[in-house]
């Protein structure tokens, strides 16, 4: 009888362990990736939030910087080109409204090298 006694990995283990942390290592390096990807959508679609709220909140200014509100002159469609984000801003009266003003703003910007357009609406109270 032949007893052994040396301790130890053979060749066959050793090769599997280095396969499946090939495995595991090639999905880390998928994952980052697709992180990565989705970080930089994420930064894209909060910079033109930001810029949707700016363009509403100043145009909620000038609706309340004139005594009668909503009259000031420059409360009135317009356009505009800032950091790479066109906006698009049309004012219009609702139907049967006399004291508020409905604002679509329009927000075209590039995404992954392609262009991309959101909308935004909202009502701007003119007491």
């Amino acid at each position: 009888m032949n007893v052994r006694t040396e301790r130890g990995f053979t060749l066959i283990e050793v090769m599997l362990s280095v396969v499946l942390l090939t495995i595991g290592v090639m999905a880390l390096v998928g994952s980052a990736a697709m992180t990565q990807r989705m970080i930089g959508r994420g930064k894209e679609s909060t910079f033109v939030a930001q810029r949707s709220s700016a363009r509403l909140d100043w145009l909620r200014q000038l609706a309340a910087s004139t005594a009668a509100p909503c009259t000031a002159a420059a409360f009135a469609n317009g356009d505009s080109t800032k950091y790479g984000v066109h906006e698009t801003w049309a004012i219009s009266t609702p139907a049967g409204a006399t004291n508020t003003r409905l604002v679509e703003l329009r927000l075209q910007y590039k995404r992954s090298g392609r262009a991309v357009a959101d909308t935004v609406k909202t009502l701007i109270l003119c007491k």
